[in-house]
């Protein structure tokens, strides 16, 4: 059996009645109250559970989605290893800033003491040199790796991964800087110790 094209996908919890649901393995409309996804996104997770995760663990624990300056003390305070600063990819929050807008007062509020990673929007060189520049300990890169390994298998992540680090480079060289540690707000035209975008 085929999984059911995009176009049933998007009618899914409209008032479509000719659509079923979906099974396993099939596409979920994230508004679909029973579903998977859906049921993740509201689970009752709280702080207590980090803390019972680091009770049983010796692993380093890094806490993906940290959106807001509070959540990054309050996981600092319950243990958290290190933090990604991530929107998600703006699926999960209509309007909501970009990872990159997000990230100055995370690292002002966790000043140096675990590192800070920004997930989103990372596609240029430049893009890597702003997140440093504003504090990032180190980026993910998401669907530039996807589309490349879409595109030519292995040596498309090695291609698209190669372009970042050589574009990152001539950024640096560019900015006058001789390493990573001497990027700052300032290159950005904001003040060092900029506390926003």
């Amino acid at each position: 059996m085929k999984s059911p094209s995009a176009s049933t996908c998007a009618r899914q919890g409209s008032v479509t009645s000719d659509v079923r649901e979906p099974r396993l393995g099939a596409c979920e409309d994230l508004l679909h109250p029973g579903g998977r996804v859906r049921q993740l996104m509201l689970s009752t997770l709280t702080w207590s559970d980090i803390e019972w995760l680091r009770s049983v663990t010796r692993l380093k624990i890094v806490l993906k989605g940290i959106a807001h300056p509070e959540d990054a003390r309050l996981a600092e305070a319950h243990g958290v290893d290190a933090l990604i600063v991530s929107n998600h990819g703006g699926r999960q929050l209509d309007s909501m800033p970009a990872a990159i807008e997000l990230l100055p007062p995370i690292v002002s509020v966790i000043a140096g003491h675990m590192p800070v990673l920004l997930d989103g929007g990372i596609r240029r060189g430049t893009d890597i040199l702003k997140a440093l520049a504003l504090g990032a300990t180190a980026i993910a890169v998401g669907r530039p790796v996807l589309w490349g390994l879409a595109s030519y298998g292995e040596d498309g992540v090695r291609r698209v991964l190669t372009t970042l680090r050589a574009e990152l480079s001539r950024a640096i060289t560019l900015c006058g800087c001789q390493v990573l540690g001497d990027l700052d707000a300032s290159l950005l035209g904001l003040p060092a110790g900029v506390a926003s975008c």
